[in-house]
């Protein structure tokens, strides 16, 4: 596993949600309660981009179709979508923030 630095702790307000490329992968990245997660950009219902939607109580809503999806898990809160974000793990060290990466990605 590879740690890759995608951010700074500071590019982030509480409730907020960000765009970043790692490695040619769009990833949406939180800042909940002053904590930091990160999910597939995409909605797995409509392909709408995550970092486009709306962060409310830990929850991040599609803002196409209104999906909702559990930041912290990926998990599916409500329809259309059916299937869970895939979620990425983050270590925060300082300031910095970095995503482990697959070593064969």
């Amino acid at each position: 596993m590879n740690w890759i630095r995608i951010a700074s702790a500071g590019d982030l307000a509480d409730d907020e949600v960000k765009s970043v490329n790692v490695q040619g992968l769009r990833v949406a990245l939180y800042r909940i309660d002053g904590e930091f997660f990160a999910t597939d950009d995409r909605c797995t219902h409509a392909e709408a981009l995550m970092s486009e939607g709306y962060v409310e109580d830990g929850c991040i809503e599609c803002p196409l179709h209104q999906a909702r999806f559990d930041i912290r898990t990926g998990k599916v809160q409500c329809a259309p979508a059916t299937q869970d974000l895939r979620t990425h793990e983050i270590r925060r060290e300082a300031d910095d923030l970095y995503m482990a990466v697959p070593a064969d990605a």
